[in-house]
């Protein structure tokens, strides 16, 4: 499994959620296209019986944070991130995640640029796979 992958599993992405119930389910406004009957779903809907997941990374992370033995930064250091998640932080498990990333050569000989990069990646990463990343964290 690769290290990002490892990442996404630690929070929970790819958990796919069945819903027991389609009654059980919140009511929401009907349309034509959502209406009992209807041939087609909406653009964007959900399988039926299939919940979408949003993980929330942010109170995930958080509370992984207030139980750590240590005092960790998350939204600001990838090492921290790593530990936290309980994954390799050492600096060659950091240039392979960086690898597989695609980081640009000419950051893979300066740790500090790389470790920059790197936690930027991940978290962009973390957001277009489903994870609420809060916009001042993806700049």
């Amino acid at each position: 499994m690769s290290i990002f992958n490892s990442i996404l599993s630690k929070l929970g992405f790819g958990e796919e959620k069945k819903s027991p119930d389609v009654q059980a389910q919140p009511a929401r406004e009907q349309t034509p296209s959502t209406a009992p009957g209807s041939p087609t779903p909406a653009p964007g809907a959900a399988e039926p019986g299939k919940t979408v997941s949003e993980v929330d990374v942010l109170s995930k992370l958080d509370s992984m944070a207030k139980s750590h033995a240590e005092q960790l930064n998350w939204k600001t250091s990838i090492v921290d991130l790593l530990k936290l998640l309980g994954l390799d932080s050492s600096l060659g498990a950091r240039k392979e995640l960086a690898k597989e990333l695609g980081c640009p050569e000419e950051k893979m000989g300066d740790s500090a640029q790389m470790n920059i990069w790197l936690h930027q990646t991940v978290l962009k990463k973390l957001a277009e796979n489903g994870g609420n990343i809060p916009a001042e964290l993806l700049k």
